[in-house]
């Protein structure tokens, strides 16, 4: 009922709506509506009471809420099922917990997490109320080999969700999003499956949008950097959220149901960091120097050693020779 109160608030836009009119179009009474809009300003929100006037929206706090988000969302089912919490270990956990029950498309969001991780077991910092922590939960009908081309598809979602802020972003295969060779988001995606059969897939999202310099610790500081270091100026995290959401639908649906991640592909090749360069290739306690070529139709990236002999990588951790910083 309180959601139905904020959306009625949100209509109106500034204008006054009366506690009358609401309790009729709800079906509750008046005394009723006092007790969710006392919630609702406890919650953040600032709302204007006055006599014979009835309620006014003046400000909504800065929370990634569906009901926060809904008014930029143009997706049908990615996000369309929101748990949002304050605080979680991670937000991976957490999804990972739900997954079975929970619908495909379903988002747990965290306001801080932490112990978030990312690849290889590596820590997240991920301060309260400064970034985008997100899980996203999936069910493609799928075979498990090709599930690492997911990840692929939220790099270009992130990727093509900046662009639509205005801000131009790379991708380093396959995982995360970099900008001036620091590292603004990384992707960790996890699965659940019986021989052939998937259960499900959690695609954690990690943004970080309005850290400061303090956020990140000494071994961070020249690896990583926020959106509002590189830009200047806060990022609105719920435009954003719903941008990379619009973005990730779109290009998950045609690999879903055609197996289609051509466009995927296309902004990850246009978006590269690594093509064209020297990596070292790692893997487990082995270091492989190539030069990167090419991603592939199914998103494996084309590498050529300096005997001239060619491969194509569909997982490892791969970092750029010569780069200083993180990448």
């Amino acid at each position: 009922m309180r959601k139905k109160i904020l959306l009625m608030l949100k209509q109106a836009k500034n204008e006054f709506i009366s506690g009358e009119k609401i309790s009729d179009c709800l079906g509750i009474s008046r005394s009723a509506v006092w007790k969710h809009i006392k919630i609702l300003k406890e919650e953040g929100y600032e709302i204007e009471s006055m006599p014979r006037n009835g309620y006014r929206l003046l400000y909504s706090p800065d929370i990634l809420t569906l009901e926060e988000i809904e008014e930029y969302l143009d997706t049908d089912f990615i996000g369309r099922n929101i748990y949002y919490f304050d605080s979680l270990s991670s937000t991976n956990i957490k999804a990972k917990e739900m997954a079975m029950k929970e619908r495909e498309g379903t988002i747990i969001i965290a306001e801080e997490q932490t112990e978030g991780k990312g690849r290889l077991g590596r820590d997240w910092t991920s301060p309260k109320g400064k970034g985008i922590w997100m899980s996203i939960i999936l069910k493609p009908q799928i075979s498990p080999s090709e599930v690492a081309k997911i990840t692929l598809i939220g790099a270009a979602a992130v990727n093509q969700g900046l662009k639509d802020i205005g801000i131009e972003s790379y991708i380093k295969w396959p995982n995360d999003i970099v900008i001036h060779g620091r590292k603004v988001c990384g992707i960790l995606t996890e699965m659940s499956c019986e021989l052939n059969m998937i259960n499900y897939v959690v695609m954690g999202i990690g943004i970080n949008v309005n850290l400061g310099k303090e956020d990140f610790g000494e071994e961070l500081i020249d690896k990583a950097t926020s959106l509002k270091d590189i830009t200047g100026t806060k990022i609105n995290r719920k435009v954003l959220l719903a941008k990379v959401l619009n973005h990730f639908e779109g290009l998950y649906l045609p690999f879903i149901e055609l197996g289609d991640i051509s466009k995927s592909i296309h902004i990850s090749r246009r978006k590269s960091i690594v093509i064209g360069n020297e990596v070292k290739i790692i893997r487990g306690d082995t270091e492989k120097i190539a030069r990167a070529i090419d991603i592939d139709e199914n998103g494996k990236l084309l590498v050529q050693y300096k005997d001239g002999e060619k491969e194509k990588i569909f997982s490892g951790e791969v970092s750029i020779r010569g780069f200083e910083g993180y990448i």
